[in-house]
Order: structure tokens, then C-alpha cells, then sequence
């Protein structure tokens, strides 16, 4: 790391940072531009380009053959060294952990379509989107996914934030439902024990509307302690990601009894990517994904016709 730093503090390497970054564009065996169009573009001297790819060179970063009059031609690179030099780095998402078919597929169609881009992208997983979000104010994430619900209560709140992309209605879970640990209940009543995870946005913001003007008590939980509390008795009832097959077979599902409730939990189907606002870089690059190959993706890992990576 030290050499490459060292040869890149004087001119000819500030000229090479610019220069490693047109190199990631140009593939092995093609030209590459001639020098004074490349002086002409950075705005430099003829003479600092030349010192600039022989710093690139005596780094290894690439290897130059001159053909005479037919130009200068890009023989072999290092990828990976062109992007430390020019500063290009991978992006960090932070997205709900994948324990669903439709969060793997979404986590393996962004994989993929960054595959494409010139920075790629990694992802982390955090359950809870308070928690997700707290990322991005932070800066240890540079984009976050969680529902339209959760977004559009934090962008109101925070002017600084925006979405930078909707995925469309059924992206993030195809739905969300009440599920009893009675069997022959099938709407949350007077007396009843409910659980609430106030970490998620969705499921606190949905309990409490379905719940409003009922005397219930709610139970803080952790989202992922749902099944166990149900299957014990510890709660009556709790809304849950109707994706999660488990607690389908299991529990008696129930569906939402409030109009209200009902038109929420449509916005809480639909991914989003949330950024803030002064992040420009990073709205440029999640303009430019690929979207509709996100979602093939996401569709063809929800049917089993691909293998989730991520």
C-alpha cells in the first residue's frame, strides 16, 4: 500500500489517479486514448500524462505497448490495483437479514447487477431498520433497503434523506398478517397479549393502528423472538412478514380488521433504497441499476429457479 501512496503525492501521480480510472474503462488489447487527448480532457500537460502512465507502469498497474502510428495499446491490467489507485471502492448496503425467499433474491439481484458497474456492492444485514438506519446516518452504509413505509416516516422526519429507488409493491414481503397462538382466534381483542418490536418500523407502526382503541397489552420483543413467544403462549398475537412459512403452518393467521391498518400495509410490501441527499455519488449510481434485472432475479430465487448468492 505504501509504495502506491508514495509514488502518487507528486504531480505525474495525481495525473495517474485520473488516469487509473479511464484504464478501468478500456479493455486489454484495445488502444488507448493518445496523449494529448488525454491532456486536453484532464486539462494538463502533455508531459505530466506521459509521467503519469509511467508511474501507473513502474507500479505494475498496467503494461503499455507502442504500435507506432497506429497508437499506444493497453496489454494487460490489474483491476484491482487501477481501483485502489483511482479510489474507487465498493458501495455498502445495509438490508434486513435474509431469512426470507424474497430477501435473498433482492440481496442476489443487486449483487449481480452491480457486477456490471464499475464499483460493486457489498452488502451487510441488520435486522430492524431503526438500526439500519442509524447505519446510514453514520456513514457505515452508503444506501439502506427497507420498506416505502419505514422510508417515507423517515424522510419526513429528516429532510436530508431521500429515495433513490422504488422497487414496487410486493418487493420487500408479500405481505403482512396477525398470526394467534389460539387457534380459534382471528382478530386481536380486548385483553390480549401483543407483541411489538419497536425497532421495526413497519411492525410497531402496524400494531399500533390495528391495535388503537382496544385494551391490550403490548409486549416489547424482538422481532426474530416472535415464533418462539407465540409457540410458548407468551403473547396471543403479533403481526408478522406472511412470507415467513414457518408461522404459517404453525399459527392461526388472521388479517387486519382496521381500514386504516389495511392501506398501510401496502406501502409496507415495497422496497425502496433510502440515501441521503448529499450523497450525489451514490444517487448517480443507484439510478443506474439495473432494475428490472433486480427484480427477474429477486422472482426467479422466490421460485427456485436460481440459487441465492450474496
Amino acid at each position: 500500500m505504501s509504495r502506491i501512496w508514495e509514488s502518487l503525492f507528486s504531480k505525474n501521480g495525481l495525473a495517474a489517479k485520473e488516469i487509473a480510472g479511464k484504464m478501468l474503462h478500456i479493455q486489454e488489447g484495445d488502444r488507448i486514448p493518445r496523449v494529448s487527448d488525454l491532456a486536453k480532457t484532464l486539462e494538463i500537460g502533455n508531459g505530466t500524462v506521459q509521467g503519469a502512465l509511467k508511474v501507473l507502469e513502474n507500479l505494475h498497474a498496467i503494461h503499455l505497448e507502442a504500435r507506432g502510428h497506429l497508437g499506444t495499446f493497453l496489454r494487460k491490467k490489474d483491476v484491482v490495483l487501477l481501483k485502489e489507485i483511482a479510489g474507487v471502492g465498493s458501495l455498502i448496503g445495509a438490508m434486513p437479514l435474509p431469512y426470507s425467499p424474497k430477501y435473498e433474491g433482492l440481496a442476489t439481484g443487486l449483487i449481480e447487477a452491480s457486477e456490471a458497474m464499475l464499483n460493486h456492492i457489498d452488502l451487510a444485514y441488520m435486522r430492524g431498520s431503526k438500526q439500519r438506519l442509524e447505519s446510514l446516518k453514520a456513514r457505515r452504509s452508503d444506501f439502506v433497503i427497507m420498506s416505502q413505509l419505514a422510508a417515507e416516516q423517515e424522510v419526513s422526519e429528516d429532510e436530508n434523506l431521500e429515495i433513490a429507488l422504488n422497487f414496487g409493491a410486493h418487493t420487500y414481503v408479500t405481505a403482512h398478517q396477525i398470526f394467534f397462538s389460539n387457534h380459534s382466534e382471528h382478530k386481536i381483542k380486548d385483553g390480549m397479549r401483543v407483541g411489538i418490536d419497536y425497532t421495526s418500523i413497519d411492525q410497531s407502526k402496524i400494531t399500533l393502528m390495528e391495535c388503537r382503541g382496544l385494551d391490550v397489552e403490548l409486549i416489547p420483543v424482538n422481532y426474530m423472538q416472535l415464533f418462539e413467544m407465540l409457540l410458548k403462549g407468551d403473547l396471543d398475537a403479533a403481526v408478522w412478514n406472511a412470507d415467513e412459512n414457518r408461522a404459517r403452518e404453525t399459527f392461526q393467521v388472521g388479517e387486519f380488521q382496521s381500514a386504516s391498518t389495511r392501506q398501510v400495509v401496502k406501502n409496507a410490501s415495497t422496497s425502496v433504497i433510502l440515501i441521503e441527499k448529499d450523497r450525489k455519488d451514490v444517487k448517480e449510481y443507484i439510478t443506474k441499476l439495473d432494475k428490472e434485472k433486480i427484480l427477474r432475479i429477486q422472482q426467479q430465487v422466490v421460485n427456485k429457479e436460481k440459487l441465492p448468492h450474496y
